[in-house]
C-alpha cells in the first residue's frame, strides 16, 4: 500500500463513490488494478468489500490521502493546497483572510511558511529563473514587445455610455451579456462516466458539439462588431448621416452581406457609391445646363438663381392652392392673403391668429409627410391615415406595433384596451382602431 496526494482539497472536485455515489472525503481507497479511469471507493463500501464489474475485492488497492508533510513538519500536503488556494482567492499580502479561510494557521505561520518555502525557497526561484529565460529565448525572434495604450474606458453598469456601448467591456474586450447567453446551461449537468451506455455516450458528445457549435457562433458575430466598429451604436448612426439619403439607403440594405466581407472592402464598396451618386448627380446638372443652352459657369450661377426664385413662387402657389383647398372659410384666407402681401411687399406683416368664423369649427389642413422619417414604410392608405389624423409616421408605426402585439397576447383587442395602451387623444384612438380593423392587421375581442 502506498499513500498518495488527492488531485484537491474539494470533494466535489473528485468523482463519487463507485459503492455509494456519496463524495469522497480523504482518506479513500483507489483501486490498482482497474483502469485506466480512476476507481475510487469510500472506506465502507471498501470494508464491505464491494465488487463491481471488472472490480474485485481482492485487487491491490492505493489509500488516498494528503495528511503526510512535503516542505516542512507540521505542513501537511493538504494545508500546502490550501494555503496557495487561499492566496489565490485572497491574494499575497492578505494574510489575515489567507489564515481565516485556512482555519489551522495563524496570520503569522501563514506568512513566514509561504515566504520561506515559495518566495524564498532556492529551489523554485532557479526553476522560475530557467523557465524565464526559455521562454524568453523561444519568443525572442518572433514576439513583439507589448506596448501598453490608452487605458480604456470603463462605463458604470446601466450607464449612458454603457447603455451606447451595448454592454462591451473594452478592459476585458466581453460584453456584459453575451449573444446566446444561457448556451452552458445545457452542458452544466452533463458528466462523461463508464457506465454510460453508447448511445447515452454519443448523445453527450453532440450536446457538447452543439455547445461548441454555438460558441463558434458567438465569437464570429463578436468578431463581426469588433471588426466594422458597432459597438457604439450611435456613433456609427452619426456615420451614416453624412452620406445622401440614397446612398444611407443602400448602407442600411447592403449592412446584411457586411458578415461575409471585410470591414475595409464593406467600406470601399460604400464609399465607391456614394461617389458614384455624387458623379451621377453631377452629370444630370451638367445635362440640365446643355438643354438649356447654358454654355458657361457664370451663365449657370445666374440659371440657378433664377431656379430657386422660380421654385419659391411656385411653392407659394402652391400654399395657396392648400389654403383654399383645406380652409373653407372666407375670413381666415382673407387673413392668410393680407399677410402674404405683406411678405411679398417686404413689410413685416402683423401677427394676427386666423380665427375661425362663429358658422363653425373649422378643420385642420392634412398633415404634409414629405421628408419625415418612416414615410417610406408605409402604403398609401396609411399615408393618407397619418396625413388625416395629423400624426407622424415615426409615432404611427410605434403604435401599430404596440396594438399588434396586444391582439395578438389575447386574441383580440377592445377600443377600450388600445385607448388604455397607447396614451394619445381618443379621436385618433378611433380612428387607427377602426382603420386596422377595417385592413384586417388586428381582429376585435
Amino acid at each position: 500500500m502506498d499513500r498518495f496526494t488527492s488531485l484537491g482539497n474539494d470533494p466535489f472536485d473528485k468523482p463519487p463513490c463507485r459503492g455509494c455515489s456519496s463524495y469522497l472525503t480523504e482518506p479513500y481507497i483507489k483501486c490498482a488494478e482497474c483502469g485506466p479511469s480512476p476507481f475510487l471507493l469510500c472506506l465502507q463500501c471498501f470494508t464491505r468489500g464491494f465488487e463491481y464489474k471488472k472490480h474485485e475485492s481482492d485487487h491491490k488497492y492505493e489509500i488516498m490521502t494528503s495528511d503526510f508533510p512535503v516542505l516542512e513538519p507540521g505542513w501537511s500536503a493538504q494545508e500546502e493546497m490550501a494555503l496557495l488556494e487561499a492566496v489565490m482567492d485572497c491574494g499575497f499580502g492578505n494574510w489575515q483572510d489567507v489564515a481565516y479561510q485556512m482555519r489551522t494557521k495563524c496570520k503569522e505561520e501563514c506568512e513566514s511558511h509561504y515566504m520561506k518555502n515559495f518566495l524564498n525557497n532556492p529551489l523554485f526561484s532557479s526553476t522560475l529563473h530557467s523557465l524565464r529565460q526559455m521562454e524568453e529565448a523561444r519568443t525572442a525572434d518572433s514576439a513583439v514587445p507589448f506596448k501598453p495604450s490608452d487605458d480604456p474606458p470603463r462605463p458604470t453598469f446601466d450607464s449612458l455610455l454603457s447603455r451606447d456601448m451595448a454592454g462591451y467591456m473594452p478592459a476585458r474586450a466581453d460584453f456584459m451579456e453575451e449573444f446566446d447567453n444561457y448556451a452552458e446551461w445545457d452542458l452544466k449537468d452533463i458528466d462523461f462516466v463508464d457506465d454510460d451506455s453508447d448511445i447515452l455516450h454519443a448523445l453527450k458528445i453532440a450536446v457538447v458539439d452543439i455547445y461548441h457549435s454555438r460558441l463558434k457562433e458567438r465569437q464570429r458575430r463578436k468578431k463581426i462588431i469588433r471588426d466594422h466598429g458597432l459597438i457604439n451604436l450611435r456613433k456609427f448612426q452619426i456615420l451614416e448621416r453624412r452620406y445622401p439619403k440614397e446612398v444611407q439607403d443602400l448602407h442600411d440594405s447592403m449592412r446584411r452581406f457586411a458578415r461575409v466581407v471585410g470591414p475595409i472592402e464593406h467600406d470601399k464598396f460604400i464609399e465607391s457609391h456614394a461617389l458614384e451618386f455624387e458623379l451621377r448627380r453631377e452629370i444630370r446638372r451638367l445635362q440640365e445646363y446643355r438643354r438649356a443652352g447654358i454654355q458657361s459657369f457664370c451663365s449657370a450661377k445666374v440659371y440657378d438663381r433664377v431656379k430657386r426664385v422660380r421654385e419659391d413662387e411656385r411653392r407659394k402657389r402652391t400654399m395657396l392652392c392648400d389654403v383654399l383647398q383645406y380652409i373653407q372659410d372666407g375670413r381666415a384666407c382673407q387673413q392668410w392673403l393680407s399677410k402674404q402681401a405683406a411678405i411679398d411687399a417686404g413689410i413685416t406683416p402683423v401677427i394676427t391668429t386666423i380665427t375661425p368664423s362663429a358658422t363653425g369649427r373649422r378643420s385642420a389642413p392634412p398633415l404634409n409627410l414629405t421628408g419625415l422619417p418612416g414615410t417610406e414604410k408605409l402604403n398609401e392608405r396609411e399615408k393618407e391615415l397619418c396625413q388625416v389624423v395629423r400624426l407622424v409616421p415615426g409615432a404611427y408605426l410605434e403604435y401599430k406595433q404596440a396594438l399588434l402585439n396586444e391582439c395578438r397576447r389575447q386574441g383580440g383587442l377592445r377600443l377600450a384596451q388600445a385607448r388604455a395602451l397607447i396614451k394619445i387623444d381618443v379621436n385618433k384612438t378611433r380612428k387607427i382602431y377602426d382603420f386596422l380593423i377595417k385592413e384586417g392587421y388586428i381582429n376585435k375581442a
